[in-house]
């Protein structure tokens, strides 16, 4: 069904093709532990991060090998003829060129959309600007699929950087769609964006506040994020609001005992390293989720799947 299909924003996603990842995610996770197969065998991946990333790069050229394809990539621009000029379009048409898909990181809003332009090869928006981020939501949501049995009328709150948090864009509209209850937990400068805002409110009751413990008790999922310094345009902005939350385990005394944290990392001091050894920490294994969640995508938008 994604047979040659580019995955820019969620919204590319039916409800049914997202199931339908999740369950080859699924039967992707003994691989993705170590098992390596053929299915890709002859295929090449392009990673093309024009910003620097651990988790979505590795990750993603992790899924390729577990699945037997290879992979060309980049993470430095500077090593690259983009470095002498050349634009981003002539980039991608060459890069397709070698390649039966494009994985693109880019600190411009709108670059992956673009690139899907130029590109006769699916091509996959890992991250652009402030935008979307859709193959972490999908690894988002198949986390707490696996951990709670379902996302419909779950509570989640999302805190920290709603503004810049890309993350949190993307997975806002997507529990909107899946009929979620959504707590939105930021400081004020913070907030969600106001095209965000809109498009959930239009199908879900969302609830505002800058205080979490007064909500935490209701929360069956709370997505942290960290405060973005690189966004910010003014330091001093960001100085101002650096350290707004921190969980540990004092915050965690009205939660639910089956409350689940998420956050997409990297960490700075948003999660107390005490929290690690609770069973709400799942952010390392949302963390690894990346990789089954990502050798589904690779193979479905290849159709072999």
């Amino acid at each position: 069904m994604l047979k040659g299909k580019d995955i820019i924003t969620i919204k590319d996603l039916s409800k049914r093709e997202i199931f339908e990842i999740f369950e080859t995610a699924k039967e992707m996770i003994p691989i993705a532990k170590g098992k390596s197969i053929d299915l890709l065998k002859g295929k090449i991946l392009a990673t093309l991060f024009f910003e620097p990333s651990t988790r979505t790069r590795f990750s993603f050229e992790t899924a390729m090998h577990r699945l037997g394809g290879e992979v060309i990539s980049f993470a430095d621009p500077k090593t690259t003829s983009i470095s002498k000029g050349e634009t981003l379009a002539d980039t991608i048409r060459i890069v397709d060129s070698y390649s039966d898909v494009i994985v693109i990181r880019h600190s411009y809003e709108g670059a992956a959309k673009l690139a899907s332009k130029f590109a006769d090869h699916p091509v996959i928006n890992a991250g652009d600007g402030a935008g979307q981020h859709p193959t972490q939501t999908l690894l988002d949501l198949f986390t707490i699929w696996s951990n709670l049995g379902k996302i419909e009328n779950l509570n989640v709150g999302l805190l920290g950087d709603l503004k810049y948090g890309r993350t949190v864009h993307s997975l806002a509209l997507a529990l909107a769609d899946f009929g979620a209850n959504l707590y939105m937990i930021s400081p004020k400068g913070l907030e969600m964006p106001d095209h965000i805002n809109r498009e959930v409110g239009e199908k879900i009751k969302v609830k505002k506040t800058e205080d979490l413990l007064s909500v935490i008790g209701e929360l069956d999922v709370l997505y942290v994020t960290r405060i973005q310094k690189e966004r910010f345009p003014d330091i001093n902005e960001y100085l101002k609001i650096a350290g707004s939350y921190r969980i540990d385990l004092s915050t965690l005394e009205k939660a639910k005992k089956d409350l689940i944290i998420l956050h997409p990392l990297p960490r700075i001091d948003e999660i107390s390293p005490d929290v690690d050894y609770t069973p709400h920490a799942k952010y390392f294994e949302q963390a690894f989720n990346g990789v089954p969640v990502r050798m589904a995508i690779l193979s479905m938008v290849m159709g072999v799947r």
